[in-house]
């Protein structure tokens, strides 16, 4: 499985990585000479060489949080208390890491519409004729199916990826051997000094190579995201063994073909086949890009769920499709507006070769934005002398700059699509944390302290009736909102009481043993503080239910919770122009209830709606 999800992007580059870059540097089969073909299959090699398997692979995969990857990991390395238990701020580090988490998302949208859209153009090779509406039809029916049985779980599907994978990439293999054989003098290929002399001979149209050659390295940031999943090990060995060495033939033996017939150079991945295998392989293509698309689905889940839970973007549905592994998930709302971008998308653009010129800009803009943020937890988390950090740094930084000039100027033609995308989440996400800001500043000051409500309890001013009240709290401190209302209106409390506050930390997992905190203030009256990792799936009501009964019986059936349901006014004092206010509050609708969000039992919640301004 790990193929799929962790290798499924990069795995199906060659379907479309050498034949954009080919296109782009103006290749002319007869005029040109072998270095046209041999720069292009240079640059790939050596990115999948340097980026891949020592960037990722050797270099970031030790810089994890708990043996967890990815932007928020690395923010969770950046903000952790240094030798001197000195913590530093991170001000600017939190918005450069919510960009490049915003970046995921325009990734998220491209990669299934150009995979399936690559794949499915190869039913062009089988039959000759077949109009371009008839590839978008069935690519656009491929990608509605996929998104539709995301709501029934991927455990099942999941269990085909691996060896579907390990069949795809033996193919990649077979292919390139079989071409590559014909004309093995194409190894010379593999020399630095053949892309490096590409880049000189073309001066600055050589940018815009780079942009192409990008494509054969997309997938590295969910490499890197996935490490928690699989841990490095298994990870370099699937890419040492197979991985790898599958792709580099791959592309050897398509630089052999294009050469020496110059009619594959329209697309030189299916004529690598003989006409014979060519549906299979194209059947074979096609289960390949589905399951390198769910891997970035899943990925964006995974991605939103830990935004949500640190707090950078609003409470939206979350359904656990495996009620024994809490990790597998399904966001609706996500799903959603990811079905609808894809499809728009293989309309708007019609081929895969104008699709590439979209994709690129947001992939090129993650690895920049991780190799500047890998330098900080070099200095600072690792102690390593300000050179010895610079030196990798400064290779990465060159390569994914020429990566990021070569989709830039692909600016017009597509590449402003993930930029907006990810620009408008991240506006999203800034005014949310800030509105958060706010409207928790607003709930301190009509907070009470909680031993005003305990003297009067003593003093039986209370009426107490029967059965057990959790008022949710967002913070650790103080009578919640939802406690003084609920007592201001019924008059009563319940003769138990807890105030319960769920926080999610910084780190990606929290041990077992600091679960949870109970703090009792008075007889059958506590404050229960419930602590998760911000990639951890929370089982509020069962770590409650334990949490109490360390005092004593508990009936899980008898337990009311309370919640707040703030309705949001623009009128308040806050600073947030009057567009942010208004996003904000927009925002807070689609929002769930923490009681919701909390997959809490619907019948035993009760939300009191309460009236602030911003």
């Amino acid at each position: 499985m790990a193929l799929g999800v962790v290798f499924g992007d990069i795995g199906t580059s060659p379907l479309y990585a050498l034949r954009e870059c080919l296109a782009h540097s103006g290749y002319q089969p007869g005029k040109d000479g072998v270095e046209m073909v041999y720069g292009p299959i240079s640059l790939m090699f050596w990115s999948l060489t340097i980026m891949v398997a020592f960037k990722y692979l050797t270099i970031l995969s030790r810089a994890t949080a708990q043996g967890e990857g990815g932007m928020f990991a690395l923010l969770s390395l950046l903000r952790a208390p240094d030798k001197k238990g000195k913590v530093r701020k991170t001000s600017f580090v939190v918005l450069v890491v919510l960009f490049g988490a915003a970046l995921l998302y325009g990734d998220g949208m491209i990669t299934p519409a150009i995979s399936v859209l690559s794949a499915v153009e190869g039913l062009k090779q089988i039959r000759e004729g077949i109009p371009q509406n008839v590839v978008i039809a069935v690519s656009v029916g491929i990608l509605l199916s996929l998104f539709f049985v995301q709501r029934h779980g991927t455990a099942r599907i999941g269990v085909a990826f691996g060896p579907i994978m390990i069949v795809w990439f033996l193919t990649l293999a077979s292919l390139g051997i079989y071409r590559f054989l014909e004309h093995p003098e194409v190894i010379v290929s593999l020399s630095p000094h053949w892309g490096i002399s590409y880049l000189i001979h073309h001066g600055t149209h050589g940018i815009v190579i780079m942009g192409m050659v990008l494509l054969a390295v997309t997938g590295c940031e969910a490499l890197y995201a996935d490490i928690g999943h699989f841990g490095p090990k298994p990870l370099q060995r699937a890419w040492f063994i197979l991985v790898y060495p599958a792709l580099t033939l791959n592309y050897l033996g398509q630089g052999a073909l294009v050469i020496y017939d110059p009619a594959a150079l329209e697309h030189p991945f299916f004529h690598l086949a003989p006409s014979s295998l060519l549906i299979p392989i194209v059947i074979l293509a096609t289960a390949a890009t589905i399951i390198a698309s769910q891997a970035m689905i899943t990925g964006v889940y995974s991605l939103t769920q830990q935004a949500v839970q640190l707090g950078y973007l609003p409470r939206l549905k979350i359904i656990h499709t495996n009620p024994d592994i809490r990790g597998q998930i399904y966001m609706p709302q996500v799903n959603f507006l990811l079905m609808i971008s894809c499809v728009a998308l293989v309309i708007g653009f019609q081929t895969s070769s104008n699709l590439a010129s979209a994709y690129g800009l947001s992939v090129s803009l993650e690895m920049l934005l991780t190799s500047i943020l890998f330098f900080f937890v070099a200095r600072h988390n690792w102690d390593w002398a300000w050179w010895k950090a610079a030196l990798p740094v400064a290779v990465f930084v060159t390569i994914e700059f020429g990566y990021v000039a070569g989709s830039l100027v692909k600016f017009m033609q597509g590449a402003w699509f993930p930029l907006a995308v990810a620009a408008g989440i991240w506006i999203m996400m800034k005014t949310w944390t800030d509105g958060r800001g706010i409207l928790f500043q607003a709930m301190q000051r009509g907070r009470l302290p909680v031993q005003h409500l305990i003297d009067d309890i003593k003093a039986d001013r209370i009426i107490r009736v029967p059965g057990t009240a959790v008022f949710m709290s967002a913070t650790a401190d103080g009578l919640p909102l939802a406690l003084l209302h609920h007592l201001k209106h019924n008059k009563a409390l319940h003769k138990q009481v807890v105030l319960l506050t769920v926080v999610f930390e910084n780190a990606p997992h929290v041990p077992t043993e600091r679960r949870h905190e109970i703090e009792e203030f008075h007889e059958e009256f506590y404050r229960v503080l419930l602590r998760y990792g911000f990639a951890e799936s929370p089982n509020v009501f069962k770590d409650l239910c334990n949490a109490l009964a360390t005092k004593g019986k508990v009936k899980p059936a008898g337990i009311t919770f309370y919640q707040s349901r703030e309705v949001l006014l623009t009128t308040g004092p806050g600073k947030m122009a009057a567009w942010r206010k208004k996003l904000f509050v927009t925002l807070s609708r689609l929002s769930r209830p923490a009681t919701g969000y909390f997959d809490l039992p619907p019948r035993q919640v009760i939300e009191l709606g309460i009236q602030l301004e911003v």
